[in-house]
């Protein structure tokens, strides 16, 4: 069966099991609103143009602290290639703070930042530097040394080396990291827009939770997860474009 299909179908089986369980009123609205409801709440969230407004401010703001991410492990991953010596002397610091939670910092962040943009930035880059990182350093040191040779037998340069057989071996490791590390963004801003924001997604959940409106925590929830699974989407088929043989290998 096409994977499309067996999407349809497990989709359709638990918007069933929703509606089925939501009439039953096992559970109040408050609890479980019904999938009608919730598409309702959906309906007019857009028409007011509030849904918009927090989907682009959160978009926003992951944009920028994973450009920001991108930029520095790309950065650190290009001086971890070429003076490894001297970066030994911080790898202690990257293996600590990769397995800190991000968001175990926010008191912390908050009270260095304030509750303005600056702290939901750090908040991402936290996030998403270090898978990004680890798979660009990865990909850069996982060169096969036959190809450096043969670079060298043709006199090329370091700079040549680099952008000629480095990069273009490098990138599905680099493709993966980015990937991996827009979901963290989307994680982490969310959690941050939970507890300082007055716009964003998380900051509508959080807001619609204090109201009792269920109905409305479930759209933003969906919202969420559909702007990931997008972003996810891309970044599959940049891997399948540069890394032919991806079927299979547990990255789609």
């Amino acid at each position: 069966m096409h994977k499309k299909k067996k999407t349809i179908i497990s989709l359709s089986f638990i918007l069933l099991i929703w509606y089925i369980i939501s009439s039953l009123n096992i559970y109040t609205s408050y609890l479980l609103p019904s999938p009608i409801s919730v598409f309702n709440s959906f309906i007019e969230l857009v028409k007011s143009n509030v849904l918009i407004i927090h989907i682009i401010s959160s978009m926003n703001r992951v944009f920028i602290g994973y450009g920001i991410s991108l930029f520095i492990a790309i950065f650190l991953g290009m001086i971890t290639l070429f003076f490894t010596k001297f970066m030994d002397y911080f790898d202690w610091i990257i293996k600590f703070l990769k397995v800190v939670p991000p968001l175990s910092l926010i008191p912390l962040i908050i009270l260095w930042f304030g509750i303005g943009e600056t702290s939901k930035i750090i908040i991402i880059v936290l996030a998403s530097f270090f898978p990004i990182y680890l798979n660009i350093d990865k990909g850069l040191k996982s060169v096969d040394p036959k190809l450096i040779d043969v670079g060298k037998a043709f006199n090329f340069d370091d700079f040549k080396i680099l952008y000629k057989i480095i990069i273009p071996s490098a990138i599905p490791d680099i493709l993966v990291g980015m990937r991996i590390g827009m979901g963290y963004s989307f994680r982490a801003i969310i959690g941050a827009e939970m507890i300082a924001a007055s716009s964003g997604l998380g900051y509508m959940i959080n807001f619609a939770k204090s109201m009792l409106h269920t109905d409305v925590v479930i759209v933003g929830i969906i919202c969420i997860g559909l702007l990931g699974y997008i972003s996810d989407e891309i970044f599959k088929i940049l891997i399948n474009y540069y890394l032919k043989d991806t079927k299979g290998n547990g990255w789609n």
